[in-house]
């Protein structure tokens, strides 16, 4: 439709339903604290690999949940395994031993 000089485009829907939710299901299972996440964001913010990369570990964890697993893999070997977002974390999340799991699901 055209009214008054701008067309009304179709509406931008992402149907989350039908990506592959298999990854949040395994971390849910091995990695329990993960499901504590806030999403407050000091696990990003003293992130070793974030300072020198683009590499976000909420953006990980909202990837993962998603079923986002292509772009989950381009980040997810980014990180370094340093363990300060596990120092860091109020929630007491086990972030190292989330990632591990990521890499297993992505690297079987």
């Amino acid at each position: 439709m055209n009214f008054w000089g701008f067309s009304i485009s179709e509406a931008r829907v992402i149907d989350y339903d039908k990506n592959d939710k298999t990854l949040a299901q395994i971390m849910a299972t091995e990695v329990p604290s993960s499901k504590l996440c806030i999403g407050c964001g000091g696990c990003t913010a003293t992130c070793s690999a974030g300072n020198l990369t683009e590499f976000n570990i909420r953006k990980l964890q909202m990837l993962a949940k998603r079923g986002e697993n292509k772009e989950l893999q381009t980040q997810l070997h980014k990180c370094m395994l340093c363990g300060k977002c596990l120092l860091v974390c109020p929630r007491g999340v086990d972030t190292r031993r989330m990632i591990w799991s990521m890499l297993r699901f992505i690297n079987s």
